[in-house]
């Protein structure tokens, strides 16, 4: 299912069992039982939905957190619970009514809020896993790893920016890792003094905790974690005589310059922060994986761009030490040039205070700096209707879907047997192609109707516009999946974010397999499509 900022859903192992609390926090063990009357019980059904079958535990503002199952699409939940209901519950519901409209990999679903007088409950997205407070809790985290889930967090705040919201309690225990690797963001809690600054600059403080297992509380302030929290306290941030808090370097060896830098440019608030989606753009560009960091073995490089280069995206947004070595770096492997990069090598015991970075070429012969390019719109070239299984009568108008108009797009027509197109056929898409090979940040398809199931895949050939070309198309295509699928998705924009950093596009397809309700039946448009990359 999508995933969109909602109440946190913070892990807790405990004897084997992953459990789950909210506001990304575990509750004080001296805290007292929550009682209260005509509490629920195990096997209780709400909403004649939501079927609760264990209290998990109760979180640090007395709600009760229960695992649940939705009996209608039996797929897990949390359910938080608050009593009573009411006024006293407006701001949680609000938060999760905003929340459920913004749909993203890296943010946790809310697919529910109810207000029954004398209680008040939120069903969201179940996680198994674990916060980036349990995991540093084991021990610091390397670089790549560090960069990557700044990355997520990073993609995550963009996509709740895009909507003018502001998430407000991004800390190390609503930031959630689960079994299967992903990364997302919990426990959106905004209030007046909150602001996009501040979940730009708590971006700082979640690479500098993963880094270095400390939290820079005073640069950064950590909403329902302070100090003195029970279990839930972590520690400050190593500090000088002063009062300043030491760099990430400064506290372990291996971090390197770039990431050092760009982490303390974040938390310093005389440097103007990047907009988030600037920001994980930077990040993206950053993300290599960990068996390609050629940095290690000559120590970190900082570069600055001259006055004629293009800048990197945090240079542009106002940076101060904005790192573009590692571009640079990857463009100079692409020649062969890897034997000289010690030569680069910057001091590892001090900042550079003059940092230079030789002109190098790329493979195209241009300036390695462009490396860095700005991530922008990408433009679609041409869209096809794909239709293996049809009578070729829905194949028409797929020019509306990247045509500027959101009010107007390509539409199946009405099916009334069922969801999965009438039982007709296994599903449609559209075919996309961006003209040319790109690296692609992210595809948002917008859609006119929610309920939608779809995934989106790329190619790297064109097929005939035939029921034949159509087929062979889609199972090549299958073969290269981008993200995750949305099941029945409860918004009406779709984000797909999963793209390799280190290749190139130029073919996509948007697959439905699923349509939602309309007009007596089932039917589904997609209004328009838009590609991010550079």
């Amino acid at each position: 299912m999508p995933s969109s900022a909602g109440p946190s859903i913070d892990t807790i192992t405990e004897g084997g069992r992953v459990t789950q609390v909210g506001e990304g926090q575990e509750a004080d063990e001296s805290a007292p039982p929550v009682m209260t009357f005509g509490a629920p019980t195990a096997g209780e059904i709400l909403a004649e939905r939501y079927e609760l079958v264990e209290h998990i535990n109760n979180d640090s503002a007395g709600r009760l957190v229960w695992r649940g199952v939705d009996v209608v699409l039996r797929r897990p939940v949390a359910v938080v619970l608050r009593y009573p209901g009411g006024d006293s519950a407006t701001e949680m519901l609000q938060a999760a009514v905003a929340a459920s409209r913004v749909i993203h990999p890296n943010l946790v679903g809310v697919y529910d809020a109810i207000d029954e007088a004398d209680r008040a409950y939120v069903v969201r997205e179940w996680v198994d896993g674990r916060s980036l407070r349990e995991l540093v809790a084991e021990g610091s985290l390397d670089p790549a790893r560090a960069t990557s889930i700044g990355n997520a967090v990073a993609s995550a705040l963009a996509a709740v920016h895009a909507t003018d919201m502001v998430h407000g309690n991004v800390h190390p225990g609503t930031v959630m890792i689960s079994d299967d690797g992903r990364v997302v963001l919990a426990d959106a809690r905004t209030d007046g003094a909150d602001s996009q600054e501040s979940d730009i600059r708590a971006v700082g403080g979640i690479l500098y905790f993963a880094l270095t297992g400390h939290w820079p509380h005073t640069e950064v302030p950590l909403r329902g974690a302070t100090a003195g929290h029970g279990r839930a306290a972590i520690p400050d941030a190593v500090r000088d005589a002063g009062g300043a808090i030491a760099a990430p370097r400064q506290v372990r060896a291996g971090v390197p310059a770039y990431l050092d830098d760009l982490t303390m440019d974040l938390l310093d608030i005389e440097i103007a922060p990047p907009t988030s989606d600037v920001l994980a753009a930077e990040l993206a560009r950053l993300d290599v994986p960990a068996d390609e960091q050629y940095l290690d073995s000559s120590g970190p490089l900082r570069f600055t761009a001259d006055t004629d280069d293009e800048p990197s995206p945090l240079a542009a947004a106002g940076g101060r030490k904005v790192a573009i070595g590692i571009a640079g770096l990857l463009a100079v492997a692409l020649v062969g040039l890897l034997i000289g990069i010690s030569a680069l090598g910057g001091d590892d015991e001090g900042p550079q205070t003059n940092p230079v970075a030789a002109p190098s070429s790329n493979a195209h012969g241009g300036d390695a700096t462009q490396a860095a390019a700005t991530v922008g719109p990408i433009k679609i070239s041409r869209a096809q209707i794909i239709d293996p299984e049809g009578d070729r009568t829905e194949v028409k108008n797929a020019d509306k879907v990247f045509d500027g108009n959101e009010d107007e797009g390509w539409e199946t027509q009405t099916y009334r047997r069922s969801p999965n197109f009438g039982n007709l056929k296994e599903g449609m898409g559209v075919w996309i192609d961006l003209g040319g090979e790109h690296t692609v940040k992210s595809v948002q398809v917008l859609l006119s109707a929610q309920g939608a199931s779809a995934q989106l895949f790329a190619g790297i050939a064109e097929h005939p516009s035939s029921a034949a070309g159509d087929s062979q198309l889609v199972a090549d295509y299958r073969k290269t999946p981008v993200g995750r699928a949305f099941e029945e998705h409860d918004g009406t924009t779709m984000t797909f974010d999963g793209f390799n950093a280190d290749r190139k596009y130029r073919y996509l397809l948007f697959w439905i397999t699923q349509l939602p309700s309309s007009d007596g039946g089932y039917k589904l448009g997609v209004q328009e499509i838009k590609v991010q990359g550079s």
